[in-house]
């Protein structure tokens, strides 16, 4: 059993510090609880403010805050996904998240593919590779960061590839209301995995957040939800067992992707 801490909050625009010690206050609070996992919003060390951060962050910094993230993880014993930039060996900045375990060990990382609006698209490049998979306590754990979701492929590529839990950092603002109450909700139960969604709450820059994060089971129920202030969520993440949604409707043994692949498109 995994219980999951999910943070919702307001960030500081490039405020790292008061960031930092915002997730470090939550992670005290995840692990004093019990939880095994706390999943944090998009960008939140930094804050969401994509041509800011291009135009003001300095790269250089972007290890030493790794390493404070990975710091708070280990000391409070409780595995940690953050999301922040990164520049590529050919200078590409690009949106990724990581996943450190309780010791404050990289586990995992994921660059994000579907970048949303013209925002991002200035500030960064799209990345190409597919969700990878890791163990997490004994359940296989992907990610995918935010816009990423709202698209069936992302999250299929993920749940194909094994991941029972597919871990979301997002940054999604007021007027979206459907994509966690009902795009969130669909991809948890057409690939029957847990998918957690950790939103911002408040205004950062000139973006109002819904908040509104949200933990689906595999059956497409919600396990918890947020309202628009922060919030620290807490959930355990199902376990596959008999006469769940995987027996109920077994989505992912019925696949035909060789028809899918005939279709085109």
């Amino acid at each position: 059993m995994v219980l999951l801490a999910l943070m919702q909050a307001n960030a500081a625009v490039l405020d790292v510090e008061a960031n930092c010690a915002a997730v470090d206050e939550a992670a005290g609070k995840a692990a004093a609880a019990g939880a095994h996992v706390l999943l944090t919003p998009e960008l939140f060390p930094v804050g969401y403010a994509p041509r800011r951060i291009r135009a003001e962050l300095d790269p250089a910094t972007l290890p030493s805050i790794r390493r404070t993230l990975a710091a708070i993880a280990a000391r409070h014993g409780i595995a940690l996904v953050y999301s922040l930039p990164a520049v590529t060996g050919a200078g590409a900045w690009q949106i990724t998240a990581t996943l450190v375990d309780a010791q404050g060990t990289e586990l995992l990382s994921y660059a994000k593919v579907q970048l949303f609006g013209a925002e991002e698209r200035h500030a960064f490049t799209p990345a190409d590779a597919a969700p990878a998979v890791v163990d997490l306590h004994g359940v296989p754990t992907a990610l995918v960061i935010c816009y990423d979701v709202e698209f069936p492929e992302t999250v299929r590529a993920a749940a194909v590839s094994g991941a029972r839990l597919v871990l979301v950092p997002t940054a999604l603002s007021e007027g979206f209301e459907a994509v966690p109450q009902l795009l969130v909700r669909a991809r948890a139960l057409e690939n029957q995995v847990t998918v957690a969604y950790a939103n911002h709450s408040g205004t950062e820059d000139v973006c109002d957040f819904l908040g509104g994060s949200v933990i689906a089971a595999p059956d497409g129920s919600l396990l918890a939800a947020a309202g628009s202030g922060p919030e620290l969520l807490l959930a355990e993440v199902p376990d596959p067992a008999p006469g769940g949604a995987e027996e109920a409707v077994a989505y992912l043994d019925d696949l035909r992707p060789e028809a899918y692949r005939s279709w085109g498109g």
